[in-house]
């Protein structure tokens, strides 16, 4: 609608209340609000800047309150009648209906009925499309024209492997090991979580000063114990390395990356039968899939009825449990005088890659992702704080002047989505290098509703 401050009122308020309409978040020329209406016809207005105002690209009528905006809600969903008229005969449109409320949003002077749950046939037909389109593409498409892929050796120090994430903006990278000729793992900034945790822990082996000769190879060998996966026969195992090849289907890359809950699956390649000399090609991520996903259907949208469902009518992500829900699964949250061991504590145990940061309004203000610990290796701060005194605040702040441009897109370390966003929408966020997630608000107080990551679309689209 434009202008500074804006309200709604109508014939649901009796045209003697003016509602306040909040600006959206990243468009402040756009306001929206929610209201709950009954089914039935409704007139509406907006109240611009000291003016009456009405929107020309939406139904109008003249009335008593000059020329107003209409909308109908139906009592079931799509069941508009065909010969409904703005004005029905022998009734006040001040009339309301007693039947149960209706969510409708209002947002850019539009005002939308709450969309009814997509149909069982268009979600099959939606994901077998998709399914078809990652079935039949390789992770070859995924290869930029020109680029780098950095990997380090297991005989490197882990402190000299620290450094060289934070200096080149990566949060992973794939392990060289000479001797066998091979890739053999990644190192990724979960290693650093928990060694800095291993450093803080008072009975742990592994000292400051060890940090500096400690390699990735002992430190690996030494995670085994510290967080050791058991077989049947209790003995302990490394875990192996999680590739793919050029010509394996994009749809067998994303599985892989999900099955194995990892961030990236290199894509490696070797001319030889025996698989020596391989060669590092890239490091595919689920973001770069969906990349491709979204080109492909760019131009016939039409064909993925679910793209146009709002994320809030689709099960998708991590929400907020409402009060009195059921089994509802918590959403972890952290203030920002929280500290630092704190958060990485719940980043392990809550088995998630960032942490929304909110004020006592539960607002957003920032949020901590795992890429955050590198920050840590600027000046060797590791080796100068203690992760209990340190606040998530200050963790933050070290990191204000870092190269990396993981958590960070068009100068914003927060990327939210409302909960009335269409899908195509929220996937093309994601698809943007370095964005790994939405922060779900609510419009104007940007209080936390829930948070959608990668994997959550994917697992949804694959079902």
């Amino acid at each position: 609608m434009g202008g500074e401050g804006c309200f709604l009122s109508g014939s649901f308020t009796r045209w003697s209340e003016h509602i306040l309409m909040s600006p959206m978040e990243g468009c402040p020329s756009v306001f929206q609000v929610i209201c709950n209406l009954t089914p039935g016809f409704h007139q509406y207005k907006f109240f611009v800047d000291g003016e009456w105002r009405h929107d020309d690209h939406q139904p109008f009528v003249s009335g008593n309150y000059g020329v107003v905006n209409t909308v109908f809600l139906a009592r079931e969903p799509d069941m508009v009648p065909a010969n409904f008229s703005p004005v029905t005969p022998g009734r006040s449109n001040m009339e309301v209906d007693s039947d149960a409320l209706r969510s409708v949003t209002l947002s850019g002077g539009t005002l939308q009925e709450a969309v009814p749950r997509i149909s069982e046939a268009d979600l099959e037909v939606s994901r077998h499309r998709i399914s078809i389109f990652l079935s039949t593409h390789n992770a070859y498409e995924l290869l930029p024209e020109s680029g780098k892929v950095i990997a380090v050796d297991v005989n490197l120090p882990v402190k000299q492997a620290f450094h060289i994430l934070y200096e080149q903006g990566i949060p992973v990278a794939p392990l060289w090991d000479f001797c066998r000729g091979q890739f053999v793992g990644v190192l990724s900034a979960l290693d650093f979580i928990l060694i800095l945790r291993e450093l803080g822990n008072h009975g742990s082996n592994l000292t400051e000063e060890e940090l500096e000769t400690h390699t990735i190879s002992a430190w690996k060998e030494g995670k085994l114990h510290l967080n050791r996966q058991i077989d049947g026969g209790g003995r302990s195992y490394p875990r192996r390395l999680i590739y793919a090849g050029p010509y394996d289907s994009l749809k067998d890359v994303a599985l892989k990356i999900l099955q194995n809950q990892v961030a990236t699956v290199p894509i490696i390649h070797s001319s030889s039968k025996d698989g020596s000399f391989p060669q590092l090609l890239h490091l595919a991520s689920l973001s770069g899939i969906l990349k491709c996903i979204c080109r492909h259907f760019r131009h016939s949208s039409s064909s993925l009825p679910i793209l146009q469902q709002p994320i809030c009518s689709i099960p998708l992500g991590t929400w907020v449990p409402k009060i009195g829900e059921p089994n509802g699964r918590p959403l972890a949250m952290l203030k920002r005088n929280a500290s630092l061991s704190a958060a990485l504590s719940l980043l392990v145990q809550a088995e998630v890659s960032s942490i929304p940061i909110v004020d006592d309004n539960d607002s957003l203000m920032d949020i901590y992702s795992r890429s955050d610990i590198t920050a840590l290796a600027k000046d060797r701060a590791y080796a100068q704080i203690r992760l209990d005194e340190m606040s998530i605040h200050q963790a933050l702040q070290l990191g204000q002047d870092a190269n990396s441009p993981y958590g960070f897109f068009n100068g914003q370390r927060c990327q939210m989505c409302l909960r009335s966003d269409p899908l195509h929408k929220v996937m093309e966020r994601l698809a943007n290098p370095g964005v790994r997630r939405l922060v779900i608000v609510e419009a104007g107080s940007k209080r936390v509703e829930g948070i959608i990551s990668l994997s959550d679309v994917f697992r949804f689209l694959l079902g």
